[in-house]
């Protein structure tokens, strides 16, 4: 069992229980699937303060802290305890993009050169672009992209658009100006 677990799972694994997510909270009555709102759970929750913004019944939205937290766990789990000690793959041709940009260490799941400050910095600056941008979204990546096209909402299409693009623009304009 423990080599099962160890081994890398086929895609169509992660698609069938992805997909089956979807009608599972349909069926339980839940609209939205994402991380991102589990951060105003925690503030509404530890931080009752009278900002309007964190008003509102959040434990009726507590299955989505349980959701947050199963996916720290089973990070930690496969990271420290299923892990068979290989570092991530990585394909030559992103591997090959990537030494053009000057990143030479591939041994860990984040290259070398992303631990000194000048990447440390680009960590911060983009993490905190990823948060502004999920909140001018309404969500982020997974609640627009898996739950909001299986709810069929154009305001989840438009946003999975726009993450691509960005996504696009930022690997093929940005990276290369970013790391010289």
């Amino acid at each position: 069992m423990i080599n099962f677990l160890t081994q890398p799972w086929p895609w169509y694994v992660t698609g069938l229980v992805l997909g089956l997510s979807v009608p599972l909270l349909l069926l339980l009555g839940n609209k939205k699937l994402g991380i991102s709102s589990s951060l105003r759970h925690v503030c509404a929750s530890c931080f009752p303060a009278n900002i309007p913004f964190f008003k509102y019944d959040w434990k009726k939205e507590i299955w989505n802290l349980f959701f947050v937290v199963g996916i720290l766990i089973g990070g930690v789990l496969a990271g420290n305890v299923f892990s068979n000690g290989e570092s991530a793959a990585i394909s030559e041709a992103t591997k090959a993009d990537l030494t053009e940009l000057g990143v030479s260490d591939f041994s860990g799941l984040l290259p070398a050169e992303f631990y000194s400050v000048h990447g440390i910095v680009l960590l911060i600056v983009g993490g905190f672009l990823v948060g502004f941008g999920t909140r001018f979204a309404g969500g982020c990546t997974s609640g627009h992209t898996i739950m909001g096209l299986s709810n069929l909402q154009w305001p989840s299409l438009l946003a999975t658009v726009g993450f691509f693009i960005g996504g696009l623009i930022s690997t093929h304009l940005l990276l290369p100006l970013i790391f010289p």
